[in-house]
């Protein structure tokens, strides 16, 4: 056979060929083996009568789905199935501005929400909202100007208030959500000095409504894990906390660089995170500060907020924090606790994933450096079913007003001590902390 010449393939038709099943076909050009065509009977099953494997099932709503176990011990257990109440049973959020937070983290976390729902929309600026509520599904009945924000008292669908607003509105949109008969979730920093604060807590008690305080560190596992590592004296002790929030920032025109709207510069925005954690996992509350305070001359962003902002808190139990936050360097954003006998570090510590926890200890002549897998959840998700739950069985928050107004206490305390050079006491709501709800079912 020369390369020209070619042999031609028997042809099968369709019928033909669904005939042979079961066989083993053998075709002339090449002798290809086909293998045998399984018939519709798979291991002793008929793949028409498949059932579900079985599961518990709950009468409760609220009580997960328990499906059949098929991994082994070897490996990490899954998360229990989610438990999403009905639409018709969750509560409906109010979210008041529509800047990064809110576009970026919040709306979509209440899409996986089990106890909260979008109900509402507030805005100024009327072509983003109207974009917004048709990616949400949220009715023009159902979305609010800055000026016509009180008639939300009328709307029946909205149980709270989620107020993401620059931290200088956030009392008068506190008080007017508390006027309106609504409960209010507000994010941190409460406001912008302890007075406002205390103006906040006296509307809302005024008013009998619940408001809580938007610190997601207090439901996000790596930290909470980590706090009960401290409770549990894993590693001995606790005596001495490192922690540092930075980022870098570079519009001068941001409402964060505006001293009226902020209240301040790197500490009340991300120092933050470092002061309320630390008095978290610890669960003491700072008697003494000592503080510097540094803006680079002439860097435009500066002119009306502070840059660094590195202080130290001392505790009763004589452990010390170091802190320090700056809105001029590269993100670092992690805490460590020094221990008797080990430390327990969180990188990523203070962000919205990605968190890292990582003990080391001594083991002999070994040192045992390990880091700790915990499955991540969504931080707001988390905080918005809390306070959802707290609504619905009268309980008090996790981290109500008072929890807001003892950072604001310890930062101005903080800001004094920068400007004068000196340690402060801290005058506080009290040593160790008693204004905390129930802990949080996570």
């Amino acid at each position: 056979m020369n390369s020209t010449e070619t042999t031609e393939k028997p042809k099968l038709s369709r019928k033909e060929f669904l005939n042979l099943t079961g066989k083993s076909l053998a075709v002339a050009a090449g002798s290809i083996a086909l293998a045998p065509v399984i018939s519709t009977n798979v291991y002793g099953q008929d793949r028409k009568k498949a059932t579900s494997p079985p599961a518990k099932i709950p009468s409760d709503v609220e009580k997960p789905i328990v499906l059949e176990e098929w991994k082994s011990d070897a490996d990490q257990k899954g998360a229990p199935t989610p438990t999403p109440l009905p639409p018709d049973r969750r509560l409906g959020y109010a979210v008041v501005g529509l800047g990064h937070l809110s576009l970026e983290e919040i709306l979509p976390a209440l899409n996986d929400c089990k106890k909260s729902k979008l109900a509402a929309l507030v805005s100024g600026s009327p072509d983003k909202m109207k974009k917004v509520a048709a990616q949400y599904g949220v009715g023009a009945e159902n979305c609010y100007s800055y000026q016509n924000f009180d008639q939300i008292k009328n709307n029946k669908q909205v149980d709270i208030v989620y107020i993401v607003l620059p931290n200088g509105l956030h009392k008068e949109y506190v008080i007017r959500s508390a006027q309106a008969g609504k409960h209010i979730l507000c994010e941190k920093p409460m406001a912008n000095s302890s007075a406002e604060c205390r103006e906040m807590i006296a509307a809302c008690n005024k008013a009998n409504v619940k408001m809580m305080i938007a610190y997601r560190i207090h439901f996000q596992p790596h930290n909470r894990k980590l706090r009960e590592m401290l409770q549990k004296k894993e590693f001995g002790l606790a005596k001495y906390v490192e922690a540092h929030n930075s980022q870098s920032t570079a519009n001068v025109n941001h409402w964060r660089h505006n001293k009226a709207l902020a209240g301040g510069g790197a500490l009340p925005d991300i120092g933050l995170y470092c002061l309320n954690t630390t008095r978290f996992v610890l669960d003491q509350e700072p008697v003494e500060v000592f503080a510097y305070q540094y803006s680079t001359p002439g860097n435009p962003l500066f002119k009306e907020v502070e840059e660094l902002v590195s202080w130290q808190m001392r505790f009763p139990t004589g452990i010390i924090a170091g802190c320090a936050t700056d809105y001029d360097v590269h993100e670092s954003r992690r805490y460590r606790v020094n221990c008797e006998t080990g430390w327990i570090d969180i990188d990523q510590a203070y962000a919205y994933s990605g968190q890292r926890l990582k003990t080391s200890r001594a083991d002999g002549n070994i040192k045992r450096t390990e880091e700790i897998s915990i499955g991540e959840n969504n931080q707001f998700g988390a905080e918005m079913d809390h306070f959802s739950d707290c609504v619905m069985n009268n309980k008090k928050p996790f981290t109500p007003g008072e929890e807001g107004l003892q950072d604001h206490i310890i930062m101005e305390a903080i800001y004094q001590s920068a400007k004068e050079g000196k340690p402060i006491k801290i005058n506080g709501l009290a040593q160790k902390n008693n204004w905390r709800g129930p802990e949080p079912e996570l």
